[in-house]
């Protein structure tokens, strides 16, 4: 099996495509909030701390549901899971119309939190049912970029349709697509055992390589893992500056660069641009080093720590000017 030429057949990244689809509606429609928030804090009168909780409650509702949601994925599978999930999601998107307090706005959050947090274990769980590991990692490379061509969506559609037809309208017109996402999903994802538009060729091909076979593992025994520690200790690195761009970037060039909401778009989409490039890269390097020989874990490490150089020069940041009125 080991020696099978690259079959043409494409279903499975057809699956990629719709998991790349997904993730950008999912970063679409949690950055709706972001930016509209400097509109709706004046028109609101909403405070720091108000806004502040919002990020509290989803970063916690988003942090238990990650892990409860991939056990459930475990036992329903990609398809369930990831309906579910969307599901949950868009209900608690498009509910954000019904409030303009913080503390209203909160009630929402949580089940969209909720939602998106179960999304990326079902993608995952997608991934290995569709790709074999010499592919894996480019496949996740290429749907985790979506969450970067999500955010450079949002500040270029959102703020029009806020402005013509209101700020209720750019969680509605979101969410529209996120259901028309979950129609497509439903009625075209199979396993690729279960697919008829898969060759014998591309199946053999996706399981060339003996799958493995999951099992369940107690948290202390997990927790005991040096790699599950190395694992948290590195999103408790990342996790934070991620997020802030994600809830505070717009309102930041709103209060620091007096940066208009219609304006947004240029800036933030030179930010996620370039995380776009270093999620696809850090994918493709990874699988090419696999694909020369190189062992699983040598290849992705080196990849990661290549990506991490990149992220050196954020120690200037802080040199970055302030806007003034001499040159604003």
């Amino acid at each position: 099996m080991s020696g099978l030429a690259r079959p043409r057949g494409n279903v499975r990244w057809v699956i990629c495509g719709l998991l790349f689809a997904a993730v950008v509606l999912s970063y679409v429609d949690r950055l709706v909030l972001p930016v509209l928030k400097p509109s709706l804090q004046a028109q609101y009168g909403w405070s720091e701390q108000g806004y502040a909780n919002l990020a509290i409650w989803f970063q916690g509702a988003y942090g238990l549901a990650y892990v409860l949601f991939g056990r459930l994925v475990d036992r329903v599978g990609a398809r369930i899971g990831y309906a579910l999930a969307v599901t949950l999601w868009t209900i608690g998107h498009v509910a954000h119309v019904l409030f303009t307090s913080t503390l209203g706005m909160a009630f929402a959050r949580v089940p969209l939190a909720i939602g998106e947090a179960g999304a990326f274990p079902a993608a995952l769980a997608a991934t290995g049912e569709w790709f074999p590991k010499s592919e894996r990692a480019l496949a996740i490379g290429i749907f985790n970029a979506g969450s970067n061509v999500g955010a450079i969506v949002t500040p270029l559609v959102v703020p029009v349709i806020a402005v013509t037809f209101g700020w209720r309208m750019a969680f509605i017109a979101t969410g529209a697509l996120t259901i028309l996402w979950l129609i497509a999903w439903l009625g075209f994802y199979r396993r690729p055992r279960d697919h008829a538009s898969v060759s014998a060729e591309e199946l053999a091909w996706i399981e060339r390589e003996p799958a493995e076979r999951a099992r369940p593992i107690a948290w202390r025994k997990l927790l005991g893992l040096r790699q599950t520690w190395a694992y948290m200790l590195g999103r408790f690195l990342i996790d934070p500056v991620w997020w802030t761009f994600l809830f505070w970037l717009p309102d930041f060039f709103n209060r620091q660069y007096h940066v208009k909401m219609l304006d947004f778009g240029p800036p933030l989409v030179a930010v996620y641009l370039l995380a776009d490039v270093g999620s696809i890269g850090g994918g493709w390097l990874s699988s090419r080093l696999l694909s020369r020989g190189w062992a699983t874990g040598r290849a992705r490490k080196t990849a990661m720590f290549a990506c991490a150089l990149f992220a050196l020069p954020i120690a200037f940041a802080a040199h970055a000017p302030i806007c003034g009125p001499q040159y604003c």
